[in-house]
């Protein structure tokens, strides 16, 4: 731990706790706190396993039978989240319920709060990210630093942003993108047709200037009803072809005032959107080391996950200490350097019995696989290492998950 940054601003954001409040009454805890999870994703399955030394239950509902959480979870609803009477039955009995992606349809969710249950985060925070056209009004307004952006409604209005602002630019579909779908690079006017292709309806397509970033930065905030709040250090991410792919904790060559700043902006943007749980900032740092916000994310996130062995308490566990506002734990980094590096399914479909050769040679290695079939470039589980020295933590943790993709290589 010598030497380990710790985040700038974890603990000066701790406030005296109050008693545990769900809604406007003081809970007295008789049985386990049931926490509802919409989505049966690994984000789920890895809430889960936080839940079980916290002795909460977790109900989940499920998009099918085999999807990743729904192999461990025990009490677990088939349905569709875009059903309204299929979540409202789903939450009836759930002290809180929170989401393993953000897809259900606001409605759904206001309506849920309007019958009286607990929306962690709520509807009005969540919408910031189901909609980028919202995000980026909200973050202007409040003086976040962001690309240049505009909503535009056709490929004539594409093309006179890209005018303006200059080309390349990105066009992004203002909902349901994910893992790099729904955003485009555009070099001129030449493509500025491409985005608008089979848009569905009520998307909105946002044009952003396009940002010469040097690399991609994660700021992970966790924040309770009562306004505790936690900051965990800042990672640099590594992103291909719009997938995170590994991520090094802290980020190597990043200062402490560096850190502070980005840290106090995810704090900020929590705070004032209302945030509940973990939000993720995505950030793209520019060349003179200011940055600029990319995403957002409200629940758990792939940069986040070094903390289940990185950290003192993990992104998981403080997510679900705080949608249950109880007191949150330390986030700060166990060791010098953290790497997590993911799993993306290739030639290997018996994981199990590849960690023979993972474990013999590393026995530090820590995996988390995710219960998925394995199909190409599908995220099926990860890897995480620690120690002193980034470029030697890096090498274990990309030789281990070579070998679980398949490279004869590794």
């Amino acid at each position: 731990m010598a030497g380990a940054r710790l985040p700038v601003s974890a603990w000066t954001a701790i406030v005296a706790v109050p008693p545990l409040r769900l809604g406007s009454t003081t809970v007295t805890n008789t049985r386990p706190f049931v926490v509802g999870i919409i989505g049966g994703g690994q984000l789920a399955r890895m809430m889960h396993a936080a839940s079980i030394g916290l002795g909460i239950k977790i109900r989940l509902l499920a998009e099918g039978p085999d999807v990743s959480a729904a192999h461990v979870v025990a009490d677990v609803t088939v349905g569709d989240y875009t059903d309204p009477q299929t979540v409202r039955e789903f939450a009836a009995g759930c002290d809180v319920v929170t989401f393993d992606h953000e897809h259900v349809p606001p409605g759904i969710l206001r309506d849920l709060v309007a019958a009286g249950v607990q929306v962690r985060p709520g509807p009005e925070a969540l919408i910031h990210a189901q909609d980028k056209a919202i995000m980026r009004e909200r973050l202007g307004a409040m003086g976040a630093p962001c690309p240049v952006n505009q909503v535009v409604v056709d490929a004539a209005a594409l093309t006179a942003f890209g005018d303006r602002h200059g080309w390349p630019l990105i066009a992004k579909t203002s909902r349901g993108g994910y893992d790099g779908k729904g955003v485009w690079k555009i070099d001129d006017a030449s493509g500025a047709e491409l985005p608008f292709a089979d848009l569905a309806e009520g998307v909105q397509i946002v044009a952003e200037e396009f940002i010469p970033f040097v690399r991609e930065l994660s700021a992970l905030v966790v924040r309770s009803p009562s306004g505790q709040a936690v900051a965990y250090p800042i990672s640099e991410s590594v992103q291909r072809d719009g997938v995170c792919v590994e991520t090094t904790t802290p980020a190597p060559g990043f200062t402490d005032e560096q850190a502070m700043a980005a840290e106090q902006l995810a704090l900020r943007i929590a705070h004032e959107l209302g945030v509940v749980g973990v939000l993720a900032v995505e950030l793209m740092e520019r060349p003179d080391g200011s940055v600029v916000v990319n995403e957002l994310a409200m629940r758990p996130h792939n940069t986040g996950h070094w903390s289940i062995d990185g950290a003192y308490t993990s992104q998981f566990e403080n997510h679900l200490r705080a949608v249950l506002d109880l007191p949150l734990g330390d986030p700060s980094a166990r060791n010098r350097t953290t790497v997590m590096v993911n799993v993306l399914g290739g030639s290997v479909t018996d994981l199990p019995s590849a960690l023979l050769h993972c474990f013999a040679r590393d026995r530090q290695l820590r995996v988390q696989l995710y219960g998925k079939e394995v199909k190409p470039g599908r995220k099926v589980g990860h890897v995480t290492t620690v120690g002193d020295e980034v470029d030697e933590v890096r090498r274990r943790a990309r030789h281990a998950a070579s070998y679980l993709m398949g490279d004869e290589h590794a």
